[in-house]
């Protein structure tokens, strides 16, 4: 059994969104599988991780789960950076928590790295036959424009939950540069893997090729034996 601290990549993904749209019992729900109905606002930031296995790779998701009151937002920014995806919440029975999404977009893309996975939810589902605010059609138009991933969910009775995670997890896999992969602006080469050693030249020789690095030292060894010589001196 694998334990916490085995895996062979590190995704963080933040949890935005209104105050109230389920953010915590989404959070709770993919981590531990509970469903808290008595839960309160978070209070700042939290955050949980969870081990998933996908294409033979284990995948350590930290999933922060940032407050989505007003008076909180102002701490909430640092904690988007290192972000590689977001899970953008609102509720489907609050047409208010739909229309603020363009504030937390906005929020997102001031602090996010601009190739972070989105995906926008619609949370309470298991309500929706009886008080729905906010189309299914209205929320998957919204995503289709701004180009997120796009789901409904009930944190309550688990529908969607892990798919909905595991979607965004798997996208975010695609774009990680494989081994033998060259990353963008690098010269050539696999990127390191972890616990691979990587040996870096002082700064006044790095970029000299190895053969101009030889030549250097034997010509400074010569120069040193010719001062040492029976006919050197210079005074």
């Amino acid at each position: 059994m694998l334990t916490d601290d085995e895996y062979d990549y590190l995704f963080k993904l933040v949890l935005i969104g209104d105050s109230g749209v389920g953010k915590s019992n989404l959070l709770s729900r993919f981590t531990t599988n509970e469903f808290n109905l008595e839960s309160k606002s978070t209070i700042g930031v939290e955050f949980a991780t969870k081990n998933i296995k996908h294409e033979n790779h284990v995948i350590k998701a930290q999933i922060w789960d940032t407050s989505g009151q007003e008076r909180y937002r102002a701490i909430t920014g640092a904690y988007y950076r290192g972000a590689v995806g977001a899970l953008l919440v609102y509720d489907i029975t609050r047409q208010s928590s739909f229309q603020n999404a363009t504030h937390w977009l906005k929020e997102l893309r001031d602090h996010a790295d601009a190739n972070i996975v989105i995906m926008f939810v619609g949370n309470k589902l298991d309500l929706s036959d009886t008080s729905r605010a906010v189309s299914s059609e209205e929320g998957g138009a919204l995503a289709e424009q701004e180009g997120f991933l796009f789901m409904e969910t009930s944190a309550l009775d688990a529908t969607n939950v892990e798919k909905a995670f595991a979607t965004v997890f798997s996208t975010i896999y695609a774009k990680q540069p494989k081994s033998g992969e060259t990353q963008p602006g690098q010269a050539g080469g696999p990127t390191p893997t972890a616990g691979e050693r990587v040996q870096l030249r002082p700064p006044s020789v790095r970029g000299q090729p190895r053969g101009s690095m030889d030549e250097s030292k034997e010509g400074r060894k010569r120069s040193a034996e010719g001062s040492n010589g029976s006919g050197g001196g210079c005074c």
